[in-house]
């Protein structure tokens, strides 16, 4: 039973009809050591005019000012750093986190205006990554005694059902062609909006795109394949450069094939990517020579040592990367193993099979996983990329060369700083 002889108790309610006046500094809404921050200053050091090209909206004409390239990449970078590949997801963020809202400022951004950023710069994109490594090289940060490649299979937006034959392909276009003839006939119809019947329109068009993509790919790839072959080829109707790849718990689904290139010390300390290829091939073979190439464009070296597992034992890639100065560490196929002879009686070959049976070889390779795979898990795991949701190799590119550069900035901001 309630003592009512000390009167009713006094509590205080929370207001939310008086009106308040606050000051704030946006400047100092982050402590000093955030990664927002580091990016952003770190940003600050690289060139960034390959973004602003083809802008129309210059000093003494008229138009819209141009959202600042320097913040949309930040935001990136710093959406990437924190496992998230969405351009919807961040614009969620920017509204509600902190250090999303610190990198934009007073100005406003959508996830339309974000994904055309991420597909639209991919050569702004190639060259910031070639930058960093220069600045790099340059501080003496960057050697590539020893470098490691190694490739990993992340899902395409595609689905399995999305694969179709040539047949099937031709009953789309059919299908295509009568949905748009549908959505144009809508075109007097009152009560849909005018962005209702762009929006549909739009839609009916990209799907129609994306058959004739299908078919073409299908032609392409079933003159690839030998006469006898029992099966017919089959391309995505959703994504027609994917391909079904055999992944690594042993299923096939549909998927692309991101090779990643690491340069760093057996000893620990930064790792830095310095080779990025995305292609649509289940296997690594081949994938050598492409590579070293694109170090060599980006820094104008090649690496001592390169470090790869047994998929990417390709006869002519060993040759040529003996030819061109580097030491190949391969290992070996077991087939060729079990064989107890060489298969190819190339004096490079055999030079590499005899090397990777001295104990100093064996005691190097075993920095292999420490470099590439560490680099690969970071882009599955903690760089938002654990699915794709992107459509196409060139704008996939864009996405893994985004998350190089985030690693690689966040690895060497201090230094970069100095």
């Amino acid at each position: 039973m309630s003592d009512d002889s000390k009167g009713k108790p006094r509590v205080q309610e929370p207001r939310r009809n008086q009106g308040v006046i606050r000051f704030e500094m946006p400047e100092d809404a982050l402590e000093p050591t955030h990664r927002a921050r580091i990016l952003w200053d770190v940003t600050g050091t690289l060139e960034l005019g390959l973004f602003l090209a083809g802008v129309k909206a210059v000093e003494g004409t008229v138009g819209r000012k141009t959202l600042s390239p320097r913040m949309k990449l930040v935001l990136w970078l710093y959406a990437i750093s924190e496992g998230i590949g969405s351009a919807r997801e961040v614009e969620r963020r920017v509204a509600s986190d902190t250090a999303y809202r610190w990198i934009v400022g007073d100005l406003s951004v959508g996830h339309h205006t974000l994904s055309a950023f991420r597909v639209e710069h991919g050569g702004a994109l190639d060259q910031l990554m070639t930058d960093i490594l220069a600045a790099l090289m340059h501080k003496g940060l960057l050697s590539l005694d020893l470098a490691a490649q190694d490739g990993i299979r992340i899902r395409a937006a595609a689905t399995a059902p999305s694969f179709r034959t040539y047949g099937s392909l031709l009953e789309c276009r059919e299908q295509a062609a009568l949905h748009l003839k549908a959505v144009l006939s809508q075109a007097d119809d009152p009560e849909l909006t005018l962005a209702q019947k762009v929006s549909r329109e739009a839609g009916a068009r990209d799907f129609q795109r994306r058959v004739e993509e299908a078919i073409t790919t299908v032609v392409q790839l079933q003159e690839q394949r030998k006469p006898s072959a029992k099966e017919f080829a089959r391309a995505s109707t959703t994504d027609a450069e994917a391909r079904v790849m055999k992944m690594a718990d042993g299923g096939f689904r549909p998927a692309y094939n991101v090779q990643m290139a690491t340069a760093g010390s057996p000893l620990g300390g930064p790792r830095t990517i310095v080779g990025v290829l995305v292609t649509n091939l289940g296997s690594d073979m081949n994938s050598i020579t492409p590579m070293l190439d694109q170090i060599e464009r980006r820094t104008g070296e090649l690496p001592k040592v390169l470090m790869a597992d047994a998929n990417h034992a390709a006869h002519d890639c060993i040759r040529e990367a003996t030819e061109r100065g580097v030491e190949v560490l391969i290992a070996v196929p077991e087939r060729q193993q079990k064989s107890g002879a060489h298969v190819d009686a190339d004096p490079a070959i055999v030079a590499w099979h005899e090397r990777m049976k001295t104990d100093e070889a064996k005691q190097l390779y075993r920095a292999r996983a420490s470099l590439c795979e560490l680099s690969n898990a970071h882009l599955r795991t903690h760089h938002g990329v654990s699915q794709f949701l992107l459509r196409g190799a060139t704008k996939i590119t864009s996405m893994a060369l985004l998350a190089a550069i985030s690693s690689n900035l966040l690895q060497h901001a201090a230094a970069l700083l100095r």
